[in-house]
This record gives structure tokens, C-alpha cells and sequence, in this order.
């Protein structure tokens, strides 16, 4: 698993304009075809292990499979890549147990009548309704407006979270339903209700009615152009006329600027190494490892909000991996492939950087996943061969970032075998899953923020929101491999098979309590991605000390969270060497929020554990400028 050194890449690599002008998938094809060589024995192999040992097996495909296959891809086409089967099985479970559990019916029963005896003053205000919020009555930002409370918005409000409730109770707690299928039925409802909310519809919505009057009526002439040219853009992609849409701030510009060099391209990435602004350095560099699901510059955005700029502020030496956006040549790429020859080959290129220091490795959502197989993989053979390996971690650092999938959240809902058969399908026809297909799944996780609250401001109210780094950086969006996604998504997620020691790396399995170096963890209070909770389960895979940060916001937002940017808290916790374990809740409750941002207790982390400093690392100049040429591939 040792990538070229420093000097062959050079040669191979480093010319500028085979850098700068890379295109198409060249060096992805050599990569498969070397593979394929190796499988037909032209280059020596370790024997793969049997399917007992290992559970990698990959079954042969029949002329039968590749019919099925194209009769789901052609059902998963116009579903938009959901699987009505997994669908329908969940409504199904949850309706016959519910039609046989009487107790529940009539406590539902009893519950409809007690909310209409509630809201029905409410739509005859002369009984003396007031028409404000109750004290226990959850947030809900769709209704902030204080035009909410006035007659008749009063009444479709109450209305509707009253039908909320309703549901609520309805789709959980029936004796029987396999629970997920009633996280399925949960979610659905939710999709349905989001959509008739009474804030949706001019009719019904105070804020847009006084927008109207206020505009007479132009609101709606800016909103159908909106919409006509969002109607346009959706048609032009359907039909094939355009390419991807240009996001609206541009990387090495707007975005992704702070300076550096390409110091290394690899078939599947390149990497980074940023210029110091210090002249003196950290002995350890950090090495991070974006998800190739998303650009990596998520965590090098604007200056005022880029962790790598913190980071190089702070006195460090910071390398950056730079996925490359594959297309249908790189269908047969694995993840193993993403582990080799991405995060392994450009982890020897920044230690041979850096005279065989030790880094200080930070992996961000899936990029945190596959650190982690690095980091039990390489612990592992350090273990097995001590006088020729070496374990390169000071420490270890995910962000966001899972390594048990027994509770993904709502992500799960999308997880099943039947859901899976229907992506695995979509993705054999194209040879990749699209960007575009991924953001719709990721929407309708926060519909109600990400479809309807947009739909409602941009059509309804006739505003289009001014781009920021982060929507600019959500719209390049990323092209995954079929066989790469097919694996993640079956035997991480559905399988479960990193925690359960079942995950092989060169035909042996690895376990993540192998790993030895330094953990810090940082989980988001309202990710819909990586759920805390789930990024807490670590504590249960690891005997090493292991330092948890909480901190406000989402999977995105969470994780760039600047200093100085409003409202701002986390909660830390260590748990030394060989600590007993403590529960998620526990966790919350013997730990106060700190104001602020989690950046600056993160970064002393890194200090303590740091051994001294060097004179700053140069950048040879004529190397080409970051952000490179990867990041531009659409």
C-alpha cells in the first residue's frame, strides 16, 4: 500500500500543464485497467479471502441480474431513484397493525376530537380566541410572523399543528411495525404535511398578502420569473441541452483562495500544501481528508470563514486532498481504490514533505469515515510488523463523521435492501451516481427549509436569496462512482460491517480498536447527516483517550462555525486512556455549553499534542497554484 515517493511523482506527475490542464478520465481507466491486469494475473496477488473470513465477496452477474437491473433502474428513473417497494411495504406494516391495535384507534380517536374542541374557536373569533401561541407550543419558524396570530392565519395555523400532532401520534408507537418502517411512514407523513402547510399558499399566508398589497401584486410577477427560470434551468439538465450549473462563487477567486501549490496528482485526487503565514510551523502538519461526495473547500471558504486559513494562521503546515469528480469511466473504482490510492498515496506525499513527520489526520463527514479505515489499517499492521511499519498519526481528528451506521438517522430511511437495489440499478446505467440525484435525497432530509421555505420566499414573495459561500458551495456538487457508492452504502451502511470488524483491507479485516493515536470527535446538535449520537459511538470501538465536542448547528454550518460568528456553543468532554463509558445523555448533562466557536479549543488540542516547531515549510514556485485543476471538473 506504499504510494510512489516524492521524486517519481515528480517525474510522472508534476509537470505544471499535465496539472493544469488535466481532463477527462485517463488516469482513472489506467487505474482499472491495472486492476484488471492484476485480476488476470499479469501482476501477483495475495489470494482474496473466503467469504466467511472476509464478507467481500462480489457475486458474478448474470444475464438474469442484468435484466432485473434495468427493469428497477427504469422504475428508479421516474421515482427519482426512491424505491416505492420499500415504501409501500412500510405503509402496509404500519396500516394492518394499526387496523388490529383497538386501544391505539381509540386514543387517536379521542385525540382528533380533543384538538377540534381546542382550534374550532379559533375559527369563530367571536368567542374570544386570541389567537396567540400556547406557552408549551413548540418553535416553528414558517409561523414566526406576528401576523400569525391574527384571525384568520390564527386558525390555519392551529389547524395544521394540530394535524401535525396528530400524525405524529399516529405514525409511532403502533404495536408491531418494524421500526424501520415506522421511521418510513414517519417520514413520509412529514413530507406530505410539510407540503400542506397553510404557509405554502398565498391564500393562506399573512406575509405574502401584505407583500401583495404592498407591491401591488409585483411579488408574483418576480416570483413566476423565478420560476421560470428555475422551470428552464430542471428542463435544459432533463433533456440534456446544459451542463451543470456554474456555482456563483468561483473556487480559487470568491472561494477556495487561500494561497498554496498542487504538490502532488494522483488518478483520483491531488493534493494541497498551503503557504505559511507563519515562519514558524508545527513539527506535525495537518493532512485533512474532505468527502469526495462534496468539493472539498467546504472547509476553505471565504478567509474570514476558511478552517485551513485558521489553521495556517495558527502556525500549522496544512495539507488538503482534492477529489477528482469521476465520470461513467470510473464505474469500477472501489473504495478500497479511494483508500490506496487517494488517502493512503497522498498521505506518503505530505510525510516525504515533511522528513517522515507524523500528521495530525482530520477527516470531514465521509472523509472522517475513510480516515478512520486508514488509521485501523495502518495501526494494525504497525501491530503485525512493528519493525518495518510505522503508525504516521499524532493524532486523529473526524469531523461529522461516522463509524457505526446501526443509527444514521433520517439518512436511514433511504437505507434498506430495496432502496438499495433501486440505487444500485440507477447507478449501473449511468456508471455513476449523479450530483444532482444525491442534493434531492439530502433535500428532502430538511424539506421544509430546503424546498418549501425557498419555494415560498423566491415563487410566493419574488426574492431571490443572495448566494453566500456556503449555497455557492452547495450547488458544485460531486459525481460518485458505482461501484465506490454501491460498496459505502452496503456494507457500511446496511451492513454495518467497520463496527462489527467485518470491513477487509488487503483480504484482512480491521478493527477500529487497533487505532492508538489521540481522538477528537466533534458531532453537530441538528445534523440530519452524521446525528450525533451516532459520531458518540465511537467511545464504544476505542479504548484510547478520546476527547468529544459537541457544538450548535448543522452537519455544514456546525463544522464551519469561525470564531466570532453568532450564537455559537459547544460542550467538550475527555475520556482518559481505559475510562469507563458514559452515555450520550450523560454526556449533555455533566458538560455546560461554552460560548463561541469550538475552532480555538480544537486548535490547543492540536498544541498539546504537537511536539515543538520548525522553520516554515516553502512552496516550490513554479508548482501550480491551488486550488488546482480537480476542483473545476463539472
Amino acid at each position: 500500500m506504499r504510494a510512489p515517493t516524492v521524486e517519481h511523482e515528480q517525474e510522472r506527475d508534476h509537470a505544471p500543464d499535465a496539472i493544469v490542464h488535466a481532463d477527462g478520465d485517463s488516469a482513472s481507466i489506467a487505474l482499472i485497467e491495472a486492476r484488471e491486469r492484476e485480476r488476470a494475473g499479469a501482476i501477483p496477488s495475495p489470494a482474496p479471502p473466503s467469504e466467511p473470513a472476509c464478507g467481500c465477496a462480489t457475486p458474478e452477474t448474470t444475464p438474469a441480474d442484468a435484466l432485473d437491473r434495468a427493469a428497477h433502474a427504469l422504475i428508479a428513473a421516474a421515482t427519482g431513484g426512491l424505491s416505492p417497494a420499500s415504501a409501500l411495504l412500510a405503509w402496509i406494516d404500519w396500516a394492518v397493525h394499526l387496523a388490529v391495535s383497538p386501544g391505539k384507534n381509540a386514543a387517536l380517536a379521542m385525540q382528533a376530537v380533543q384538538d377540534g374542541l381546542r382550534t374550532w374557536p379559533e375559527w369563530t373569533p367571536s368567542l374570544g380566541a386570541t389567537g396567540k401561541p400556547a406557552a408549551n407550543e413548540p418553535a416553528d419558524p414558517r409561523f414566526a410572523d406576528p401576523a400569525w396570530n391574527a384571525w384568520p392565519f390564527s386558525a390555519y395555523r392551529h389547524t395544521f399543528q394540530a394535524a401535525q400532532a396528530w400524525w405524529q401520534q399516529a405514525s409511532s408507537g403502533v404495536r408491531g411495525v418494524e421500526p424501520h418502517h415506522e421511521r418510513l411512514v414517519q417520514f413520509f407523513a412529514r413530507q406530505w404535511l410539510d407540503a400542506l402547510a397553510p404557509s405554502n399558499f398565498a391564500a393562506t399566508n399573512p406575509a405574502v398578502l401584505s407583500t401583495a398589497l404592498r407591491t401591488h401584486g409585483a411579488n408574483f410577477a418576480f416570483g413566476e420569473r423565478n420560476w421560470l427560470e428555475d422551470y428552464g434551468q430542471w428542463l435544459s439538465r432533463i433533456l440534456g441541452t446544459s451542463g451543470k450549473t456554474k456555482p456563483a462563487l468561483k473556487p480559487g477567486r470568491d472561494v477556495a483562495a487561500t494561497p498554496g501549490k498542487v504538490v502532488w496528482q494522483g488518478p483520483l485526487c491531488e493534493l494541497i500544501q498551503y503557504a505559511p503565514t507563519t515562519s514558524k510551523v508545527a513539527r506535525e502538519s495537518v493532512f485533512i481528508v474532505p468527502a469526495w461526495i462534496m468539493k472539498y473547500y467546504i472547509l476553505d471558504l471565504k478567509p474570514d470563514d476558511s478552517l485551513v486559513r485558521y489553521l495556517v494562521d495558527a502556525g500549522y503546515t496544512v495539507f488538503m486532498i482534492s477529489w477528482r469528480n469521476p465520470g461513467s469511466a470510473a464505474r469500477d473504482l472501489g473504495l478500497n481504490d479511494y483508500l490506496e490510492q487517494g488517502l493512503m498515496a497522498a498521505l506518503a506525499v505530505a510525510r516525504e514533505r515533511t522528513r517522515g513527520e507524523r500528521v495530525h489526520a482530520v477527516g470531514y463527514c465521509l472523509g472522517g469515515t475513510l480516515l478512520s479505515i486508514a488509521a485501523a489499517t495502518l495501526a494494525r499492521e504497525a501491530k503485525r510488523t512493528p519493525e518495518t511499519a510505522e503508525d504516521p498519526f499524532a493524532s486523529v481528528s473526524l469531523l461529522a463523521a461516522q463509524t457505526d451506521f446501526s443509527e444514521p438517522g433520517e439518512l436511514g430511511n433511504f437505507i434498506d435492501a430495496s432502496e438499495l437495489a433501486a440505487l444500485d440499478a440507477l447507478m449501473w446505467e449511468q456508471g455513476y451516481l449523479d450530483g444532482a440525484q444525491m442534493a434531492a435525497a439530502f433535500q428532502l432530509l430538511n424539506a421544509r427549509d430546503l424546498i418549501w421555505s425557498r419555494m415560498m420566499s423566491e415563487y410566493l414573495l419574488g426574492r431571490r436569496s443572495k448566494p453566500s459561500d456556503l449555497m455557492s458551495w452547495n450547488d458544485d456538487t460531486t459525481r460518485m462512482p458505482y461501484r465506490m457508492h454501491s460498496e459505502y452504502l452496503t456494507r457500511l451502511f446496511l451492513r454495518n460491517d467497520l463496527a462489527e470488524g467485518r470491513y477487509c483491507v488487503d483480504g484482512r479485516p480491521i478493527a477500529l480498536v487497533d487505532i492508538e493515536a489521540p481522538l477528537f470527535v466533534v458531532g453537530t446538535e441538528r445534523d440530519h447527516v452524521s446525528p450525533w449520537r451516532s459520531v458518540y459511538k465511537l467511545h464504544l470501538f476505542t479504548h484510547q483517550a478520546l476527547t468529544f465536542l459537541l457544538t450548535a448547528g448543522g452537519h455544514n454550518a456546525g463544522i464551519v462555525s469561525e470564531p466570532g460568528h453568532p450564537g455559537r456553543h459547544y460542550r467538550v468532554a475527555t475520556r482518559s486512556l481505559d475510562a469507563p463509558y458514559r452515555s450520550p445523555d450523560a454526556f449533555v448533562a455533566e458538560n455546560a455549553p461554552i460560548e463561541g466557536s469550538w475552532w480555538p479549543c480544537w486548535v490547543k488540542w492540536l498544541e498539546e499534542r504537537s511536539s515543538g516547531t520548525v522553520k516554515a515549510r516553502a512552496l516550490e514556485a513554479q508548482w501550480p497554484d491551488a486550488p488546482g485543476a480537480y476542483v473545476f471538473e463539472g
